[in-house]
């Protein structure tokens, strides 16, 4: 663990419960957490999206949680994790095992004490695993990944090498600009504040998908 990562996580965002699933608490940023100050002082430090909820990965999290016959058993990777809040889902819910990946050192320190937090067992994966062949997983979980066309575009190649291994694919997202939505088929929407919504925001309707090949 990026241990510079840790201590700071720890003595600026605070412990809240998850909006729609109190049963699981983070660490998350508020107004008070200085994470300008930390862009300035650590150069590995990048965009903190690990720091707050995400639409698509709440609605993943909540789906797990309401169908634990998904992933009851089986081996899940949550692709792109942040908080972790997908994997930790995935464990609550009685998955063999969670491979949590994420390129960005805070992440990787976020859950894993989110994990902790909740008393379950991630193993965290800091690398690229999109530029990779199939993971040896029976389920890809990808929250929040479609916020950008070329990052969209590697996912679903990604994506496509996982199918063809035989690996299920589920994907939670709010509808964002780069989703493929030829390749999504519905299985069920959350109402769920976003990132950036304000507390107490309106929460808005995120899907959660079954990722189908392209002529499915």
């Amino acid at each position: 663990m990026h241990p510079e990562a840790e201590a700071f996580i720890r003595a600026n965002l605070p412990v809240l419960p998850v909006p729609s699933i109190p049963e699981i608490r983070l660490h998350k940023a508020g107004p008070r957490s200085g994470l300008g100050r930390l862009d300035r002082m650590d150069e590995a430090f990048g965009a903190p999206y690990w720091a707050h909820h995400w639409a698509g990965g709440l609605a993943l999290a909540c789906f797990l949680l309401d169908h634990p016959a998904v992933v009851a058993g089986r081996r899940v990777l949550d692709l792109g994790a942040g908080s972790g809040i997908v994997g930790i889902a995935a464990a609550r819910a009685g998955a063999r095992d969670v491979l949590a990946a994420d390129v960005d050192p805070y992440a990787i320190a976020a859950l894993q004490l989110n994990a902790a937090l909740n008393r379950v067992r991630i193993t965290p994966v800091a690398e690229d695993l999109t530029a990779g062949d199939a993971p040896p997983v029976d389920l890809v979980a990808v929250g929040d990944l479609f916020y950008e066309a070329g990052l969209a575009a590697a996912v679903t190649t990604f994506l496509d090498r996982c199918l063809g291994a035989g690996i299920a694919v589920l994907v939670g997202d709010p509808g964002r600009r780069a989703l493929p939505r030829s390749r999504l088929r519905l299985l069920a929407e959350y109402p769920v504040p976003d990132f950036g919504d304000a507390t107490g925001g309106a929460a808005k309707p995120a899907g959660v998908f079954a990722f189908v090949p392209a002529d499915g």
